[in-house]
């Protein structure tokens, strides 16, 4: 007697795994639909954070740095630096920037006001109260 793998046995393989897998994907996207609101911080939006994410972006401080482990390696990861450093640290070293050094690398001075430096402290503080389960593993940025 031969096993034969007919047709339709992997026909019933190949709807039985999908089934299976679609019901698996269903079963992990609501767990993390139902993790999500327990870490990602949402309470603690405010309009503050919002004006702060607002420069991080137009002034595509993402070019050069990470955050969260999303960005570019230019320069460190932002996603503790609140934790690291304190609010008063990261607005003096922000305004401390020269306007210009020729052949170093170094962060501009994008000449924020001060009520814009709260913002993105602000912003900052927000992104390092995320629980990212320890992710990425920055400790010194």
């Amino acid at each position: 007697m031969s096993s034969a793998f007919t047709k339709s046995t992997a026909r019933n393989i190949f709807y039985g795994g999908a089934v299976f897998f679609f019901f698996l994907f269903l079963a992990l996207t609501f767990d993390t639909m139902t993790a999500l609101p327990k870490r990602d911080n949402r309470a603690n939006l405010s309009a503050s954070v919002v004006r702060g994410k607002n420069i991080w972006e137009t002034r595509d401080c993402i070019g050069c740095h990470t955050l969260l482990g999303e960005g570019a390696y230019f320069a460190p990861e932002l996603g503790n630096v609140y934790k690291r450093r304190g609010p008063e640290f990261i607005k003096a070293w922000i305004k401390s920037q020269p306007t210009g050094a020729p052949g170093r690398r170094q962060m501009p001075n994008f000449h924020l006001t001060d009520a814009q430096l709260n913002d993105i402290v602000e912003f900052l503080k927000y992104t390092s109260e995320i629980n990212t389960n320890n992710w990425p593993p920055n400790i010194e940025g």
